[in-house]
This record gives C-alpha cells, sequence and structure tokens, in this order.
C-alpha cells in the first residue's frame, strides 16, 4: 500500500524564499492612491495648457455664405494654438512619469 502524500497550497504564511526588494509606501502615504497630489496636479495643469491650445485654434467663420476668410491663415491658428496644445501633451507625459523624490536634509 502506498502512503498519502500531502497537498501543499500555494500560498503559504512561511516562507523560505529570500525576501524581495518591494519598496514600501512612504509613511502617510495612502497605498492605494495611484498618483501623488503634485502628479495630479501637473496633469491637471496639462489639461488647462491642451484646452487653451484647442481655443487658440478655433474661431469664427466667415460671415459671407460661402465666401472666403483669411483670418483662418492666422498665426494664433497656425502656429501658436498647436505649438500650445503639443506642449500639454508632452507635459502629460512627464507629468504622468514623474515621481517626487524625497529632500534629504543634512544636518
Amino acid at each position: 500500500m502506498s502512503t498519502p502524500t500531502t497537498i501543499k497550497p500555494l500560498h503559504t504564511t512561511e516562507s523560505n524564499a529570500p525576501a524581495t526588494s518591494i519598496s514600501k509606501p512612504a509613511k502617510g502615504a495612502n497605498p492605494n492612491v495611484i498618483f501623488p497630489k503634485v502628479n495630479i496636479l501637473m496633469m491637471l495643469g496639462c489639461v488647462a495648457l491642451i484646452i487653451i491650445g484647442f481655443l487658440l485654434m478655433s474661431g469664427g467663420s466667415s460671415s459671407i455664405e460661402g465666401g472666403f476668410n483669411p483670418d483662418i491663415f492666422s498665426t494664433r491658428r497656425i502656429v501658436v494654438g498647436p505649438t500650445v496644445a503639443f506642449l500639454g501633451f508632452l507635459l502629460m507625459a512627464f507629468a504622468i512619469i514623474y515621481t517626487p523624490g524625497h529632500k534629504n536634509k543634512k544636518k
């Protein structure tokens, strides 16, 4: 007769495995928060830049039905607006990636 084998559970409270280097949240930090307050403020500023860029690109249409309005070729609509919106998108990527560092105070 064979002796029954015991099946070990996958998740045990005791482990002989070496400790892993999982970073712990800083004191007072909520572990459920994805982005710190600094990142959220930066992202809100970027959203404002994007909206301002799109508003600069917008404008009125021609007052004459089927008429030509040369204002569509203004520098504000072709250069300034897209540049501001593009900067907003670039800075948004930076705001998502940015991790605030801790200041080391030496005494």
